[in-house]
């Protein structure tokens, strides 16, 4: 198996720790690996033959210091976009430089920002998947929902199969309101749309062609050496973005695609969208507080809060259910509940010209 890590992002939500050049993926939003660092570690048991990172050019630096370490253990590649086009061209280059030297090879495309608390069940997910798309199948891996959410995608799957699966995918659904989503819920056939994939480089491409053919046309052009060597791709990749553009591989190929199974996953994921998330991902103190990266935490009659300190020391008091962060040229406190308009900081230091924030 060959692993895609789709890893882009422009490093909003989490403001002030994540930044234009250190986004969500680049940072830890608790203690210890960054998330990007944590998907690559999940999946070197798999024992991948190579690992793809697709980001953008302001990150890519970064990035290839975060994974310099793992490069003993698996050959790792760092491809920089030229400029963000979603999905769709992400995961059609990288099965473009796979399908080049091995067209059948089976590749599962993996957000980086994305957490799962139960890492083996996601490689079992991974390996069952794998299975069918050998086979000629798109997976796609659906997250069993447990609770009404309204924040995510979803999934209907044909479950009158029985087993635990590939089921067929019979429709994608876009947010719903929430007495839709506990419709969702209350069926069993829906599933949250976690935007993990598996299939072959050369299935994945045919179906690229079929529904994407503009994007098609211009992948067909790249040339590659006997060798895997990605170092003069570059320029082909640029021309290649300057004449395409933008698209999630979901609305490009998933929805319209007769090929498609999904893989029940019950692994404890999140997508951490903001702040908010973290009491999903992590452990509360007595008080119901999370709290991240502090050298010292004071709580004196506070709870249900988010304290992130980036090694400073912390207190709150008297306070509860706030987010309060902490960085070395920044301080953000918010109610828990308008954690998802902290982009609306971002928006306003930009407006005020100070960049040097973001």
């Amino acid at each position: 198996m060959y692993v895609v890590i789709l890893a882009g992002g422009s490093g909003t939500r989490f403001w002030p720790v994540s930044r234009a050049a250190r986004p969500k993926q680049l940072i830890s939003v608790t203690d210890g690996p960054t998330m990007l660092q944590r998907t690559v570690e999940r999946i070197l048991p798999l024992k991948p033959k190579r690992v793809l990172v697709i980001t953008n050019r302001l990150q890519a630096a970064e990035t290839e210091r975060q994974l310099a370490g793992y490069r003993a253990s698996v050959p790792v590649d760092v491809i920089a976009e030229p400029v963000g086009r979603n999905t769709a061209p992400a995961v059609g280059l990288a099965a473009t430089i796979i399908a080049a030297h091995d067209p059948e090879g089976v590749m599962a495309v993996l957000p980086a920002d994305h957490y799962i608390r139960d890492d083996e069940g996601l490689r079992q997910s991974l390996q069952l998947a794998a299975n069918s798309a050998r086979n000629g199948w798109l997976m796609t891996l659906g997250i069993v929902p447990t609770s009404p959410e309204t924040g995510y995608g979803y999934l209907e799957a044909d479950m009158s199969l029985r087993g635990l699966g590939p089921f067929p995918v019979t429709r994608f659904v876009e947010k719903p309101d929430r007495a839709t989503a506990l419709a969702y819920l209350e069926a069993g056939t829906y599933f949250w749309n976690s935007g993990m994939f598996v299939w072959r480089a050369d299935t994945i491409l045919t179906e690229i062609a079929r529904y994407m053919p503009e994007l098609a046309a211009q992948l067909e052009r790249m040339t590659f050496g006997d060798v895997w060597d990605l170092a003069d791709l570059s320029g082909q990749i640029a021309d290649i973005y300057a004449a395409i553009g933008g698209q999630s591989i979901d609305y490009g190929v998933m929805e319209q695609s007769e090929r498609v199974q999904m893989v029940p996953a019950d692994v404890g994921w999140s997508d951490v969208g903001s702040w908010s998330a973290l009491p999903e991902v992590t452990d509360l103190d007595a008080q119901g507080t999370v709290v991240a990266n502090c050298s010292t935490y004071v709580n004196v009659e506070s709870s249900g809060c988010i304290v992130s300190g980036n090694g400073h020391v912390v207190a709150t008091v008297g306070v509860h259910d706030l987010i309060v962060v902490a960085t070395g040229d920044a301080v953000l406190v918010c109610p828990k509940d308008r954690a998802q308009d902290v982009k609306k900081v971002v928006e306003q230091l930009a407006a005020q010209g100070l960049e040097n924030y973001l």
